[in-house]
């Protein structure tokens, strides 16, 4: 199971589109995602503090392609390697969406210990 962030505004919308395009499809060529033990790490960097987050849970074999596991940025941890989504997700690839709320210092905190 693959995890992506993302505002709710966004989710609607890719909703009533039919499948979910980040912003970093078109500036990097691919959408960021994470395992369970990892959300945390580019939550922390990109999204600290932020209240209208949910988490998409995407079923990668539901995936019109696989993911490509690459490093992430330099900061994160030595040879951590993220889920890098290379074209939109198919709203029906994911499975469930939950809240994702930062903790009451702004930070969002381990879903699962590595």
């Amino acid at each position: 199971m693959l995890l992506h962030f993302c505002g709710r505004a966004d989710w609607a919308a890719a909703v009533a589109a039919g499948s979910y395009t980040a912003d970093t499809l078109a500036t990097e060529g691919f959408i960021h995602c994470s395992t369970a033990a990892q959300v945390h790490i580019p939550a922390n960097a990109l999204a600290r503090g932020r209240t209208d987050l949910v988490l998409l849970h995407v079923d990668e074999t539901r995936l019109p392609s696989p993911p490509v596991w690459e490093p992430g940025r330099p900061e994160d941890p030595d040879g951590m390697l993220f889920p890098h989504v290379y074209g939109p997700i198919p709203v029906d690839a994911v499975v469930a969406v939950t809240d994702f709320p930062p903790g009451p210092d702004g930070t969002f905190p381990p879903l699962l210990t590595p």
